[in-house]
């Protein structure tokens, strides 16, 4: 376990639902207002970049404990996320909105893989983004997070992304990479590139993306050579506000800021010492209940979500409610 003064105060779980609900453009609403298949899905790779955060290296979130859950409101959307796996860790989260237009429905489950000076956490998992109204379902993949140890520290998004929707035959290809340098230093790690194109016809680029995630990504339009900004960061993930709590009553006792609550307040406050035993205590509560389950041969089943392999072995979690309610954490407007 990661000693507390490397960890951030929060959850990793939390860390999930802030790439849904915390933005400052309502990116999500933008895809079900698209005009088009076209526009949706350009529309759909925007909100998909807006959630790629910086990360910070050399600290990390909480390890969710089995069951954690967190649940948010954001205006109209709202977000639950359930911890429904713990070894291995898989995290389901499930968002709709109040007028039934977008529904999200992820399961995400980190894999490290060891490749000597660096480590890298592929994201597996089903991610989907469903427009309701206009009867259109995106799969949509995560980058990768790769933390190099030589020639000099760093950690940054890497990998190739997907977006594909089946209903109108378009697809998107990204990839998060890092800009030329020298012998491996220099260069900009937040670079994403990439094209739109029909799926029945890949060789044909419909657009062309060009930009770095935190900062502008361009669309380009091949055919007119016109030049549009497909994601601004500043307008996306700046100036934005911390979640409250508006129905104390209504906080579950498994919500990620009551479990690590203490751990986080000695965190905040700088009380290592009271941050480490907090953190013990949590873990070792967790360990307690396995424990408990394995003696009486108990099965844990997740609250809100079914959990399940396909036969590829990965991980797939499903909503046991077609929406989700209101929120007793909201972020203020």
């Amino acid at each position: 376990m990661l000693p507390a003064t490397f960890n951030l105060p929060k959850s990793q779980l939390q860390m999930y639902g802030e790439g849904v609900y915390c933005a400052g453009e309502d990116l999500l609403g933008r895809c079900a207002r698209g005009k088009d298949s076209l526009e949706r899905l350009t529309a759909v790779v925007a909100w998909s970049i807006s959630t790629t955060r910086p990360p910070i290296f050399g600290f990390a979130p909480y390890n969710p404990v089995l069951g954690e859950t967190h649940h948010v409101s954001h205006g109209p959307l709202n977000v639950l996320l359930e911890q429904v796996s713990h070894c291995p860790p898989v995290s389901a989260l499930h968002a709709t909105d109040a007028a039934g237009d977008v529904r999200l429905v992820w399961c995400q489950s980190p894999v490290p893989k060891f490749h000597g000076a660096s480590i890298e956490a592929a994201v597996r998992g089903r991610r989907e983004v469903s427009l309701v109204r206009h009867g259109e379902r995106y799969e949509v993949d995560c980058p990768n997070l790769l933390i190099r140890l030589l020639p000099a520290p760093s950690v940054e998004w890497a990998g190739d992304v997907r977006v594909v929707c089946a209903d109108s035959g378009l697809e998107a290809e990204l990839s998060y990479c890092r800009t030329r340098s020298f012998l491996g230093f220099g260069g900009d790690a937040r670079c994403v590139r990439g094209r739109v194109f029909r799926s029945a016809s890949r060789e044909e680029t419909v657009y062309e993306i060009d930009g770095f995630w935190d900062r502008t990504v361009s669309l380009k339009d091949v055919a007119t050579g016109e030049v549009s900004v497909l994601y601004d960061a500043q307008q996306a993930i700046t100036n934005l506000t911390t979640p409250a709590v508006q129905d104390h009553k209504g906080v579950a006792p498994s919500e990620s800021a009551v479990v690590w609550g203490e751990v986080s307040d000695a965190l905040l406050k700088k009380d290592w010492e009271k941050a480490r035993q907090a953190k013990r205590l949590v873990e070792d509560e967790a360990r307690r209940l396995a424990k408990e389950r394995n003696e009486k041969g108990e099965v844990w089943t997740p609250k809100h979500f079914s959990l399940s392999q396909n036969k590829n072995g990965e991980w797939e979690c499903w909503p046991l409610e077609e929406s989700v309610p209101p929120a007793p954490i909201v972020v203020p407007s």
